[in-house]
């Protein structure tokens, strides 16, 4: 790519990053593999297509090109979170889940940072959850050696629960998928949804992983959602079912300093 003005970003996972201008003279983020890794970059551009036309507003990045090796997007200037921007999100966020999906699940081959991601369809949530997104990674943790087998056993347990646990029946929504705090860009005047794991799935998911690792003016945004789509009461109650997965990625990718939080969660549920 005949790209000016280079400034190399770091690495993160098995990809650089890079900030440059096009020939046309526009500013944009460059992801480019380390390592090919199949269909990773395809399921990104596929998953911020598909959050997009939940609705002529959503606030996702448009994609530029996408191939193998590469991603590209607009360069998004970053400014300071506000409670202005993070109630404007709040509302867009329920926007996007709003324009839901046809069933749980997408009709791409998944990925999560550079692990695979089972996205075959299911119509049951609890069930869909168990077997797609705890159990694959309960499986591969304890294949590296991050979690013993007496610890698997627990999360079983958890992921034996979900139907209980799991509140109202909800329809699948158009959700990111891995809405960590470092996944959501913010502007000046809102903030912008990058980096996503996007398939059908439950609304609450996205929730929970915002308030995984601290999201800025999490109350405020949280507010503007449930006003703009009101949440099922008990929803906070079910946060520990949501982050199951999220802290199950973590313990694969980064080892056992995540065990414990997740075997935290896996007990409340």
């Amino acid at each position: 790519m005949n790209l000016t003005d280079v400034t190399e970003l770091g690495t993160s996972h098995e990809w650089r990053l890079r900030r440059g201008t096009l020939p046309d003279g526009r500013r944009v983020f460059v992801k480019q593999a380390r390592q090919t890794i199949d269909g990773l970059f395809a399921a990104e551009a596929n998953g911020l297509r598909w959050l997009a036309a939940s609705g002529d507003d959503a606030p996702v990045p448009e994609v530029i090109s996408a191939d193998d090796t590469t991603l590209v997007l607009p360069w998004i200037e970053t400014g300071r979170p506000t409670p202005e921007v993070a109630e404007r999100f709040g509302r867009e966020l329920a926007a996007v889940h709003g324009a839901g999906a046809d069933s749980y699940g997408a009709p791409w081959p998944g990925y999560i940072a550079e692990l695979p991601l089972d996205n075959t369809a299911g119509t049951e949530w609890p069930e869909w959850y168990a077997e797609r997104r705890v159990l694959p990674y309960v499986r591969l943790a304890v294949e590296r050696g991050a979690l013993t087998a007496r610890d698997a056993a627990e999360f079983e347990r958890a992921a034996a629960r979900a139907a209980d646990a799991a509140g109202p029946p909800e329809p699948p929504a158009r959700i990111h998928g891995d809405l960590w705090s470092g996944n959501v860009l913010w502007s000046d005047d809102r903030a912008w949804l990058v980096d996503p794991a996007a398939h059908g799935g439950h609304r609450e998911t996205d929730l929970a992983m915002l308030a995984l690792f601290g999201a800025p003016h999490l109350e405020t945004i949280i507010a503007a959602y449930d006003e703009a789509s009101p949440l099922a009461g008990g929803w906070r109650d079910r946060v520990p079912l949501h982050q199951l997965h999220p802290l199950l990625v973590h313990v694969v990718l980064f080892g056992g300093s995540y065990r414990d939080q997740a075997l935290s969660a896996a007990r409340r549920v």
